[in-house]
């Protein structure tokens, strides 16, 4: 795969920060009578598609990211996957229904826990199909429900987050195509946006001989979903993966590199 120019990548980071800037910024409360989500979120759903559930589930490398750098913090995530599925095929509203998702968990010693909920969830990550956002058929798809998405979101008390997704390992140009068109929807809806697809590019102008993908292309190997999840982790939390003693089972300094990558991606990207 050739690698994505780092003078390239710099540029496109600078395009997006601009854009950010210049209208992504914290979302406004819900104008329900619930209070504002909290700036750490406890709960979290994760609603897309094979991207996210590949690798064992992106969320639950989060949660393994959460245990090792925030000791003793308690948070309760869900995922919410359909195969191929675009952002139009989730029915948002039913996944913030009462006594539904999250209403029981399972403990370390396999007990069942039944949770008492205020807020169903406090952010609510979502992502198109790996092309739709793109896709001169379906961009305006992506445009409406990014939208409608965000509203039912913040209706339930749940802070709209947009995951940017990657290029496919032989597209490159499509890092630059999504990060635009991510970087509009949280604009758009003053949502704030993970830049996993910026992450990935970052990665491989770096390193390229570390393969993110699997032997499709499109699908990411453990590296890149460790890599996801570190970006993740840097934007929902607020802290930086680097020198985390989680690594997904990768060797450390591969752990370390893409620690850095994420970390490195978000700070520019948000600035």
């Amino acid at each position: 795969m050739p690698a994505f120019p780092t003078a390239a990548l710099r540029s496109l980071l600078a395009v997006a920060l601009v854009t950010l800037a210049a209208g992504c910024t914290t979302p406004q409360p819900p104008a329900a009578a619930m209070a504002p989500a909290p700036e750490v979120p406890t709960s979290s759903v994760y609603i897309g598609n094979s991207f996210f559930y590949f690798n064992n589930g992106m969320p639950g490398h989060v949660g393994q990211l959460i245990a090792a750098g925030m000791p003793g913090f308690r948070h309760r995530s869900t995922m919410v996957t359909i195969s191929g599925s675009g952002i139009d095929w989730h029915d948002m509203d039913s996944y913030f229904r009462p006594n539904a998702l999250g209403k029981y968990s399972f403990d370390a010693a396999n007990n069942v826990v039944f949770n008492k909920i205020d807020r169903l969830f406090d952010v609510a990550v979502m992502m198109d199909c790996s092309q739709c956002p793109i896709h001169p058929q379906l961009k305006g798809v992506f445009t409406d429900y990014a939208k409608k998405n965000t509203e039912i979101a913040r209706k339930n008390g749940a802070r709209p987050v947009f995951f940017m997704s990657w290029a496919y390992q032989d597209k490159p140009e499509m890092t630059a195509q999504l990060a635009q068109a991510y970087t509009q929807a949280g604009r758009d809806n003053n949502a704030l946006v993970i830049p996993a697809g910026l992450a990935f590019a970052r990665s491989v102008a770096l390193k390229p001989e570390l393969n993110l993908y699997i032997a499709d292309k499109r699908h990411p190997s453990l590296a890149g979903t460790y890599l996801a999840a570190c970006t993740t982790y840097a934007v929902l939390f607020k802290q930086s993966p680097v020198g985390s003693s989680y690594t997904a089972g990768l060797d450390p300094a591969t752990a370390r590199h893409l620690q850095s990558v994420a970390w490195d991606t978000v700070q520019e990207y948000k600035r």
